[in-house]
């Protein structure tokens, strides 16, 4: 594992996941309840090799990508630290250490834990606190892929809406998951790789991705 030191939603944080499968997407790879490949494969190959071929996000310039780190989630997390009595580790990126898949933790707790942060709506939350939807299946392909990639046994998740309690949730490492995940990413990571080679002739260059004058 490797971890690029960059703010979340900045251009430096984009270019670095530009292009490869993310923790965040993991459930497009992987069904969460049959653990079988998802039909969502194509499509979200497609979507990288775009926007690999583009040089940029394809939803840039957008509010999308920067709403990560926002002040709520910053709220989210010192109250997280005040309830845990702990101290959470913010990173931008964590990378595989071939830097062919990634992902943006909301944080990393001592040696053996993480944090994922969700603010949602009201209604969705509340849904959460009295447990008509389960928190931790919503968000399996992401917690374990953090797992994944950090190699942590445990991870929790934090609902949070300011109006509302709290809703905590530590989610162990599961290692059928882990081995299923592992199946359908490596197949997966070559496709992505060939079509970029295929088409690499057709990628437009950015200001950003130019070399530097001599």
């Amino acid at each position: 594992m490797k971890t690029l030191d960059v703010d979340q939603g900045t251009l430096e944080w984009a270019m670095g996941r530009l292009g490869i499968p993310t923790a965040s997407c993991f459930d497009k790879l992987l069904t969460p309840k049959t653990r079988k490949p998802s039909a969502s494969r194509d499509p979200y190959r497609a979507e990288l090799v775009a926007e690999w071929l583009m040089g940029q996000p394809l939803d840039w310039g957008t509010n999308a990508w920067m709403e990560r780190g926002t002040e709520l989630e910053d709220e989210a997390r010192r109250w997280y630290e005040m309830d845990q009595g702990v101290d959470v580790e913010q990173v931008g990126l964590v990378l595989r250490d071939d830097g062919l898949v990634g992902g943006s933790p909301d944080g990393l707790v001592g040696a053996d834990r993480g944090l994922e942060i969700k603010c949602p709506a009201a209604v969705q939350h509340v849904k959460y606190l009295l447990g008509i939807d389960d928190l931790a299946t919503a968000h399996t392909g992401q917690i374990q892929g953090y797992m994944y990639l950090t190699g942590r046994p445990r991870w929790d998740v934090l609902s949070y809406n300011p109006a509302l309690p709290a809703v905590v949730v530590r989610v162990a490492r599961d290692e059928d998951y882990q081995a299923a995940l592992v199946a359908v990413l490596e197949p997966f990571i070559e496709q992505v790789e060939a079509d970029k080679a295929k088409w690499a002739e057709y990628r437009v260059p950015r200001p950003w991705q130019e070399e530097p004058t001599p």
